[in-house]
């Protein structure tokens, strides 16, 4: 396994933009933000993953230029963007507008899709796990190829984050291109995937030591395992219309006595 520097802990959450008004949405960013969260995520769907299916929702990318000038402090983006639901150009685009709206706080998150009434409804083909994952890992190349064309370019370098635990292809996308590696792993799952995400370091000749590792963990003792394995990144999902913070104050509080 690679070695890895030992980074700062922090607390991220994914407001889930569902089952809520925009103006419940939005104070939930700014109180996200004044308690003192590091990241604040959305999710890229057009329609509720859970509670009423056809209850209320809002789309990604426009939420995200709405809270970079919401925010001042907190980093943000998608957790995770869907790479099929957009051309990849237009992607980079997209991310280098919102990364100077907010001053250089935008990460660009991104992941190979998987909610098919999305794909349906909209209108886009679904194809297969195999078919969407060829299909990001062409479209990385293409991001970053624009990102160092476009004029004005990014105010730096936009961190990359690649959600997913596919050994296989998903890591080794994760090892060629990812400054954030995100999963759901628990810890027996994150050690095993870390190995195997440091082979495939040294198979395209990365130091894979380099990737943040970020997974999702509303709960202090189950995090000191990841933590004791290298992960840094934190987050925890609530939902509209409420946005319950409780689970994220603890994690904060944890966060501030460990760092």
């Amino acid at each position: 396994m690679a070695d890895r520097p030992t980074r700062p802990i922090r607390i991220a959450v994914q407001l889930h933009p569902q089952q809520a008004t925009y103006d419940q949405f939005r104070d939930a960013v700014a109180r996200a933000e004044a308690i003192g969260v590091d990241v604040i995520f959305n999710w890229d769907h057009f329609f509720p993953l859970y509670g009423e299916a056809d209850g209320p929702h809002f789309e990604s990318w426009t939420l995200l230029a709405a809270m970079a000038e919401q925010t001042s402090r907190v980093e943000f983006g998608a957790l995770v963007n869907c790479n099929s639901y957009r051309n990849p150009d237009l992607q980079a685009d997209m991310a280098r507008t919102i990364d100077h709206i907010s001053g250089g706080r935008f990460i660009f998150g991104t992941g190979a899709g998987w909610f098919e009434r999305d794909y349906t409804e909209y209108g886009y083909e679904f194809g297969t796990a195999g078919s969407r994952l060829a299909d990001l890992a062409d479209a990385l190349p293409r991001i970053e190829a624009r990102w160092a064309a476009l004029n004005p370019p990014p105010t730096r370098k936009i961190p990359v984050l690649i959600g997913g635990g596919g050994e296989r292809k998903t890591l080794r996308m994760v090892a060629r291109h990812a400054d954030i590696w995100h999963s759901f792993s628990d810890a027996a799952t994150l050690e095993r995937k870390l190995g195997i995400l440091a082979e495939h370091g040294q198979a395209v000749g990365r130091d894979t030591g380099e990737i943040e590792i970020s997974v999702e963990c509303d709960d202090p003792a189950a995090a000191a395992p990841l933590r004791e394995l290298g992960a840094s990144l934190f987050t925890i999902g609530t939902g509209g219309p409420d946005y319950d913070m409780t689970a994220v104050e603890a994690m904060l509080a944890w966060r501030d006595s460990s760092n």
